[in-house]
């Protein structure tokens, strides 16, 4: 089976990408098609030996859209800035041309408060002229908003009304009846001027296109976090040719090249040293903040970062092959991959498109054959439309997903766009990765232990001035500790780091040693007194190093990656209501368990590894749990793009927070039930939003039909139809306000 992704313009909404996904997977050879509506793409796997791409894009243009061909990601990243700048455009028209239509509209019938208004176009002494002034304002709104129109009657001749098609019927049932009262009143029938809705049409296209806005604006931008991560890999790498160093381009290097590295500089492939030893920080592709020690017959990552020795290593994975790629094409997938959400209104405007055109045509031919008065049949069959016109039902999810997200806003919640908030309410399991979220993600000093007779500020004194030359994070935590305690660091004369076994140093002539049991066997310094004490603190999940002061051993100093001060108390609140907490790392079992117990998680999944964490999601995914990832590294960037909800905390990388749907400002915890709580909101107040809405064109559709004029009740007038039009947008406007409080 090949695998494809292709990108497709002119989708929508759910509707839309649900029909070119039913279309591509009736494909003979197609065996599974995914179609993504927030990314633009389809993911197809199929028989090359049955079908071609050829044949495939052919059906997706047999379908009403169009195919894209793949650019490059600043191409793309220019499209989509092109496309919110014209959007941003056409809102700006129609805005400008619906306040003055709607003036003129409204403006006569308030007969109470004497607003200013132009005689000229006055509709008692000049009707034409007030009919045509509003005709001309609505057809630049028309206009900017003609993509409704191609959209939507291109999706009803495709058998696949969606919204737009909804915007499309109703607006020109406005304008279409609006211009035959037109007609009438240039014929001299000066009633039919209370029977114009041109200002219908206009709000309802400027309202739509603000939604379409403030949607386009709230997107994640799906490339940038790919983009980034491509930055992350050196553009050259040094390597040995005829016995000479040589410095080539990234994408020459071969497989069993000899690769040097030098301190500080990036890996630039995959590879196993083959000389030197060193420590290499790979907290960019694992997120742990401890460097690793490397040495002969070890594997190397391209993009982590040589610590203080000069390693050569034989290439084994390049180009598209490597650790670092491979996480980018997992990002890509899962950010491609179909989304399990599907808008509620989208799905509903499926069958009540048709149903509404169908009950309008019926009406209007039993009408007629009852009556033989065409006008009056006519009346009938627009009233329907107009009653049935999608303003409240275009604003009900929007509106309310809108103030949800302000609302998020205002607590350091930031959500991105309707998909995110809209599963977030159904998560039932949360993923934490462990360093940077969980924890502080900085090592801290947590135990200082000292032989009798040795003072503590003293000892150190002393251990924190040999540590300063080192560039270790757990050097720096114990600089950084006696800093905080206002202890001066004194001279050092020597110092030297021994990779694997931790430093030695020379400190105001007292000669230092710092690391761990292989260090002092080797220099005979007996364990006993804090042996148990050592093994007690690497339970708990901490790193100790030993310390011996003149060939004596003196103490026990720990470091460990401490508990964020929040986590314990999110997470209990994330059991209260009712949802499974799941902790991911790379870090050592015995690490990841006493964290774990710290904070009250039961399931632990340790020494994962990056390209791992996105497996392990979906393997809780095929268990049928709609799963949150909470994480901060590059790391947690696939594993984020493959959960159904992807969290990042704020102080994270560029890349996981771009990666992710919802992005905690504060990097508190506690933000993460918040969060949920905030989707089940928001989510109660679009159903109900959804609920009036309907409500309206389910009383309003029958009368509108002539149901009480038959059995000698009122005509619904479709003046009336666009009123109630109007009372179901307050309501579902109000409603949705109600978020904010």
């Amino acid at each position: 089976m090949k695998k494809e992704i292709i990108n497709i313009e002119g989708m929508t909404c759910a509707s839309c990408s649900s029909h070119v996904e039913k279309a591509l997977n009736k494909i003979d050879g197609v065996e599974k098609a995914t179609v993504n509506l927030t990314t633009e793409k389809a993911t197809i796997s199929f028989d090359p030996n049955k079908v071609d791409l050829f044949k495939i894009k052919e059906v997706v243009e047999k379908t009403g859209y169009g195919v894209r061909e793949e650019n490059a990601i600043d191409d793309v990243q220019l499209i989509k800035e092109k496309q919110l700048k014209a959007l941003k455009i056409k809102f700006l028209i129609a805005l400008i041309f619906t306040i003055p239509l709607f003036y003129i509209a409204m403006t006569p019938m308030i007969n109470t408060i004497k607003f200013p208004f132009p005689k000229i176009i006055d509709p008692m002494s000049k009707p034409l002229n007030y009919a045509i002034t509003e005709l001309l304002l609505v057809i630049p709104v028309i206009i900017v908003g003609y993509k409704f129109y191609t959209n939507g009657f291109k999706a009803i001749i495709n058998r696949s009304p969606n919204m737009d098609s909804l915007i499309a019927i109703g607006t020109s049932s406005a304008v279409i009846y609006s211009l035959y009262n037109t007609v009438l009143i240039a014929n001299g029938n000066m009633e039919a001027v209370d029977l114009l809705y041109y200002e219908t049409a206009g709000v309802i296209i400027t309202l739509i296109l603000l939604g379409k806005l403030l949607e386009e604006i709230s997107k994640g931008k799906t490339s940038a976090a790919i983009k980034k991560l491509m930055g992350l890999a050196p553009k050259k790498a040094i390597i040995i040719q005829d016995g000479v160093e040589k410095e080539i381009p990234i994408a020459d290097v071969k497989v069993d090249d000899i690769v040097v590295v030098k301190p500080g500089a990036k890996v630039p492939v995959d590879g196993i040293i083959t000389f030197g030893n060193t420590s290499i920080d790979e907290s960019m592709l694992t997120g742990e903040s401890m460097p690793v020690n490397k040495k002969i017959n070890d594997n190397v990552y391209a993009a982590t970062i040589n610590g203080n020795g000069v390693i050569r290593f034989k290439a084994t994975k390049v180009g598209h092959d490597t650790a670092l790629s491979q996480i980018i094409k997992l990002v890509e997938e899962a950010q491609g991959s179909k989304a399990p959400i599907a808008k509620m209104a989208d799905i509903v405007s499926g069958y009540f498109v048709p149903i509404v055109v169908i009950i309008a045509v019926i009406a209007f031919v039993l009408w007629f054959i009852g009556t033989g008065d065409l006008g009056f049949s006519l009346k009938m069959f627009i009233s329907i439309l107009v009653i049935a016109c999608p303003c409240a039902l275009g604003l009900a999810t929007p509106t309310a997903i809108m103030v949800g997200t302000g609302k998020g806003a205002e607590l350091g919640i930031l959500i991105k766009g309707g998909e995110a908030l809209e599963i977030t309410h159904k998560v039932n399991t949360v993923i934490f990765d462990k360093t940077g979220t969980i924890t502080e993600g900085k090592p801290k000093v947590t135990d200082i232990l000292v032989v009798d007779g040795i003072d503590e500020t003293k000892f150190l004194q002393l251990v924190a001035s040999a540590e300063n030359g080192s560039e270790h994070p757990l050097g720096e935590a114990i600089a950084k500790d006696a800093h905080n305690k206002n202890i001066e660091l004194l001279d050092v004369s020597h110092f030297l780091a021994l990779t694997g076994l931790g430093i030695e140093a020379i400190v105001n002539g007292a000669n230092i040693l710092i690391g761990n049991h292989k260090l002092m066997e080797k220099h005979s310094i007996i364990l006993n007194v804090f042996e148990n004490k050592f093994n007690e603190l690497s339970e708990a999940g901490k790193t100790p190093m030993y310390v011996a002061i003149d060939g004596k051993l003196s103490g026990v100093i720990a470091v460990a990656d401490v508990v964020k001060v929040s986590s314990k108390e999110a997470i209990k609140k994330l059991h209260q209501m009712g949802v499974e907490v799941v902790m991911i790392t790379g870090d050592n079992k015995k690490t990841a368990a006493a964290i774990a117990s710290t904070v009250g998680i039961d399931r632990v999944l340790s020494e994962v590894m990056p390209q791992d964490k996105a497996f392990e999601v979906k393997k809780l995914q095929s268990e049928n749990k709609i799963v949150a990832m909470v994480g901060d590294g590059i790391n947690d960037a696939p594993a984020l793009a493959q959960a159904n909800v992807g969290i990042a905390i704020g102080t994270g990388t560029d890349v996981a927070i771009e990666s992710a749907d919802i992005v905690l400002m504060k990097s508190d915890l506690l933000d993460v039930p918040k969060a949920i709580e905030l989707s089940k909101k928001t989510i109660r107040n679009v159903k109900q939003n959804l609920f009036w809405a309907f409500a309206y064109n389910t009383i309003g559709i029958p009368l509108a039909a002539g149901l009480l004029y038959l059995f000698g009740g009122p005509l619904l007038n479709p003046m009336f139809a666009a009123m109630a039009m109007s009372l179901s947008s307050i309501s579902v406007v109000t409603n949705a306000l109600r978020l904010r409080k």
